[in-house]
């Protein structure tokens, strides 16, 4: 029985063994192909140029990490610093063991990058105490979950005995320890002034994001990081090419909420006309904070970055075309006690409106050019609910219309700038009642404007031309001095 085994294992070893010879002569011809094919200079400057870019990219992470309040990010790049150090190091000692004392000259080409690098990443090393003190911070507003060592992390299911493995990604976003921040969104704020008004939700008051900046000896750190790897990169010439993460997230954020940069060059005969422009019309949902998630109220919003077209400005106020998207329609995103009246023209050429709108049908152009706004406070209150429920009157105009591509639409436009004293309720101090007529000085505007969307994305949004065609004599509120408190 012996010998039979013995039999049927031979050949199966000797056709093992003859594979693997096989495979054992032909590694080293690949060996020698591979060494004759590049250089030792092409291979340092292959590897620098990798540690550089990695370099440069740690930093942007590090900069994005400190001002963000997710606890994932500040721990993942505090991992990051150590490995990138370490891999760092290794290559320079790997180069020359006496590279310290070399780094003092930098005598040769190869040592004046390697040294820069090297001594960026022990600057980003000064960092590591401080993001363990934020770190521990922004512990204190999401979960940091403890990573594992091997077999990964089972997650807990009241209901499945047999849970599968999973292991935490820092790359996710924390997950808050508040996850209960109910959808109160109104697309309509409405400020009712003189009279009290039921919260939707009783006793709840939104949270208030964290206000983050950079602490100055991480922006100290980081600057000296900085100069260093951009002493190496001198080293590799003009044509060499390093990737900048901040350019990219820049030219991103373009691409998302801005217009191309041709579109403008395209429409240059329409912009050379008095009060036009062009702008991108994009979802409401981009101007608001998504529910449950942590923002840095120091960051600049997309509204910030890339604001409503102004309509004018005059003594401080300035008038704007806040014009965006809800669902289908066309939406003008007004604050306050500001409402405006729309309507669609159908494919009627934007250059033909005047501020007569003969190109208009009678009716429409009456009910644009006739429309008075209430003189009261109260009546102007109810007027802008009426207008933002979108509640049709005698003349078919609406706050809200469908958005169609090559379709001209017009707009009637009411904005205030009330007094403070009217808006916050507060009592008049003794010197506040001495100057009542200056305390009652509201700035306002009323304007008629035309917009044409000449392009629509795949994200929805739609590139616009605008352009005023009217502005009327600025309204006015008269019984305001009813709501001042004494």
């Amino acid at each position: 029985m012996r010998y039979i085994f013995l039999s049927i294992l031979a050949p199966l070893w000797l056709q093992t063994m003859s594979f693997s010879a096989i495979a054992e002569g032909h590694k080293p011809q690949s060996k020698v192909i591979q060494a004759s094919s590049s250089s030792p200079i092409d291979t340092f400057y292959t590897a620098t140029s990798k540690l550089v870019q990695d370099q440069i990219n740690l930093i942007a992470r590090i900069e994005n990490a400190l001002l963000v309040k997710d606890p994932n990010r500040v721990r993942a790049v505090r991992g990051q610093i150590l490995i990138q150090a370490a891999s760092i190091e290794g290559f320079v000692k790997r180069q020359d063991p006496n590279y310290k004392s070399i780094c003092t000259s930098l005598n040769t080409k190869e040592a004046r990058i390697f040294c820069p690098l090297y001594a960026s990443s022990q600057d980003l090393l000064k960092l590591s105490p401080l993001l363990d003190r934020i770190l521990s911070r922004r512990g204190e507003s999401a979960m940091v979950r403890s990573l594992p060592l091997v077999s990964g992390e089972r997650q807990s299911d009241p209901v499945m005995a047999m849970s599968p493995f999973s292991r935490p990604d820092l790359g996710r976003i924390a997950t808050p320890h508040a996850t209960q921040e109910p959808n109160l969104f109104n697309l309509a704020p409405q400020l009712v002034i003189g009279s009290s008004t039921k919260k939707l939700l009783a006793n709840y008051t939104q949270p208030i994001q964290g206000a983050i900046k950079i602490p100055q000896e991480a922006i100290l750190v980081l600057e000296a990081a900085q100069k260093h790897i951009e002493q190496a990169q001198l080293e590799f010439g003009q044509e060499a090419k390093f990737h900048n993460p901040k350019q990219t997230a820049i030219a991103l954020l373009r691409f998302a909420y801005d217009l191309d940069p041709q579109e403008s060059q395209t429409y240059s005969k329409f912009l050379a006309l008095p009060q036009t422009g062009i702008f991108r019309v994009l979802p409401h949902t981009v101007y608001h904070r998504p529910l449950n998630t942590l923002q840095n109220r120091l960051s600049k919003t997309v509204i910030e970055r890339y604001p409503f077209p102004s309509l004018g400005e005059k003594d401080g106020f300035t008038p704007n075309l806040a014009l965006s998207l809800v669902g289908d329609n066309f939406h003008v995103l007004a604050s306050g006690v500001d409402y405006s009246l729309m309507a669609n023209l159908g494919n009627i050429p934007i250059e033909k409106l005047d501020a007569t709108l003969q190109n208009v049908t009678t009716e429409l152009a009456k009910a644009f050019l006739n429309y008075q706004p209430p003189r009261q406070l109260n009546l102007l209150q109810q007027e802008r609910h009426r207008i933002a429920t979108n509640k049709q009157n005698n003349s078919g105009l609406l706050s809200s219309v469908p958005a169609e591509l090559n379709n001209t639409y017009l707009v009637r436009s009411f904005q205030f700038k009330l007094p403070s004293a009217i808006l916050t309720g507060q009592k008049l101090t003794p010197q506040e009642r001495l100057s009542i007529d200056e305390l009652l000085k509201i700035s306002s505007s009323d304007t008629i404007v035309a917009f044409r969307p000449v392009r629509q994305r795949s994200d929805g949004s739609y590139t616009v031309l605008w352009r005023v065609l009217n502005r009327f004599t600025a309204p006015q509120i008269e019984d305001l001095e009813a709501y001042l408190k004494y």
